[in-house]
C-alpha cells in the first residue's frame, strides 16, 4: 500500500468543493463554491469534483453538478446523517488519501470553519481561513491586484514568483488565497507550495454562483470510494439537535440594501432610522460600515464588507459611508451604487453608478418623500 505523503505535489490532481448540506437540505454556499471551483479547476487544466457526505443524499449529486462539477463523490453511511467532526473528518481524510485532489475548497461556515482545519491537520497541508477571493493563474491574479490594490505596477508585476525556504519558487500552479488581515486594514494572498491539497474556508457570499445547467447535471459522474467508519470512531454522541431562532439581518440574499457609516455619528439613533426608513420603503434590509458596528451603533450581522458580509444587491446606498477599500471591496459588485456623502472627494463616489454630494439628513427625507410619491403615482 502506498504511504501517503502531502510533500509528493505532483502526485495531487483536481479541485474539490465540499458541499455543505444539513438535513438533506444543501446550504448555499456550496455552489457558489461549485461555480468558483469550475473557474480554478479550469485555469489549473483539472476536473471539478463536489464532495457529498451524509446518508440517503444520492439526490442532491445532480443538484450540486449543475453549477459546474465533473463528477460528484459520494459518501453515505447513517453515521453521517449529522455532521459530527468526528465523523466527517474521518471520511475526507480517507477519501483524500486515495484520490489525491490538489485543491479542497469548504465554505466558512460554522462547519466548514470546524472540519477545514482539522483536515488540514490530519493531511499534514495548510488552509487559508476565511478567502474572499481565490486565483491560479498569474495573469488573473495579477489583473485582480490592479484593481483590488493600492500596490504598484512593478510590485504586481514582481508577484509571479515567490521566495520558498530560501529559493525561488514559480507561483504559477498554486492556489493564491486571498483574505482580510489585521482586523481587514490589509489583505494577504497566502498560498501553500511545499504540500497538497492546497485547502481554503470560503466566505458565503463572496462568489458568484454561476446559472444551473441540466447538462452538466445529467453528465456528472458519480463517484463512491471505499471508506470505513464506525462508532469506535466517535469520541462524542448527539443526544439530540435542538434549534434556537434570532433574527438576523439577511444580507447576503437582499435585493435593496442601504447601509449607514460614520457619517450618522452627530446623530447615530436619527442617521439609523432613517436609513431604516429608506430600507423599508425600498423593501430592503439595513448594512452598516465597520465603524458602525466597532462603534457599538449596529450589531455585526449588519457589517458589510471584507471582515463583515460581501453582498450584490440590485440597489445599494451609501448613506455617509467614505468607501475603504475593505467596505468597496464587500459591495462593489452591486449592479447599482447609490452615494451620498458631504466630502465631493469620498473614494465611495469612485464606484457610484448615482453621486449625492450632501448631507445625509437632509437628502435621505427627501429620496423618502420621493419613494412613496412614486408609489402614489402607480
Amino acid at each position: 500500500m502506498e504511504i501517503y505523503d502531502s510533500s509528493k505535489i505532483e502526485q495531487f490532481k483536481d479541485v474539490w468543493v465540499f458541499c455543505e448540506q444539513r438535513q438533506g437540505v444543501v446550504q448555499p454556499t456550496s455552489y457558489e463554491l461549485i461555480s468558483e471551483g469550475r473557474r480554478l479547476a479550469d485555469e489549473l487544466g483539472c476536473k471539478l469534483y463536489a464532495l457529498l457526505l451524509g446518508d440517503n443524499v444520492a439526490d442532491k449529486c445532480k443538484e450540486v453538478a449543475g453549477y459546474g462539477a465533473d463528477g460528484v463523490v459520494l459518501c453515505e453511511s447513517p453515521l453521517l446523517k449529522n455532521y459530527t467532526t468526528d465523523g466527517y473528518t474521518k471520511v475526507i481524510v480517507d477519501v483524500v488519501k486515495q484520490m489525491k485532489p490538489e485543491v479542497v475548497l469548504f465554505g466558512a461556515t460554522y462547519i466548514g470553519r470546524d472540519l477545514g482545519p482539522r483536515c488540514a491537520a490530519r493531511l499534514h497541508t495548510g488552509l487559508c481561513a476565511d478567502c474572499t477571493h481565490l486565483d491560479v493563474a498569474v495573469p488573473v491574479y495579477q489583473e485582480f491586484l490592479t484593481g483590488a490594490s493600492t500596490l504598484a505596477p512593478e510590485r504586481i508585476a514582481g508577484t509571479s514568483s515567490a521566495m520558498v525556504m530560501g529559493q525561488p519558487h514559480d507561483v504559477s500552479h498554486d492556489l493564491k488565497m486571498t483574505r482580510p488581515a489585521f482586523g481587514g486594514h490589509l489583505m494577504a494572498t497566502i498560498i501553500c507550495p511545499r504540500f497538497r491539497p492546497a485547502m481554503a474556508t470560503v466566505r458565503p457570499g463572496v462568489m458568484k454562483k454561476a446559472p444551473f445547467d441540466q447538462k452538466v447535471a445529467d453528465a456528472a459522474e458519480i463517484i463512491k470510494p471505499a471508506f470505513e467508519l464506525s462508532e469506535a470512531d466517535f469520541e462524542t454522541e448527539i443526544l439530540a439537535i435542538e434549534k434556537a431562532a434570532k433574527k438576523l439581518v439577511d444580507l447576503i440574499g437582499a435585493d435593496y440594501i442601504v447601509s449607514v457609516g460614520r457619517g450618522i455619528a452627530k446623530d447615530v439613533e436619527g442617521g439609523i432610522a432613517l436609513g431604516q426608513q429608506l430600507a423599508d420603503e425600498l423593501g430592503g434590509v439595513l448594512g452598516g460600515s465597520r465603524v458602525t458596528v466597532d462603534s457599538g451603533w449596529l450589531s455585526a450581522d449588519h457589517q458589510v464588507g471584507q471582515t463583515g458580509k460581501t453582498v450584490h444587491p440590485k440597489v445599494y446606498i451609501a448613506l455617509g459611508i467614505s468607501g475603504a477599500i475593505q467596505h468597496k471591496a464587500g459591495m462593489q459588485d452591486s449592479e447599482c451604487i447609490i452615494a451620498v456623502n458631504t466630502n465631493p472627494s469620498a473614494p465611495m463616489f469612485e464606484i457610484a453608478d448615482y453621486g449625492i454630494v450632501g448631507d445625509l439628513f437632509k437628502v435621505v427625507p427627501m429620496l423618502i418623500e420621493s419613494i412613496k410619491a412614486a408609489k402614489a403615482a402607480k
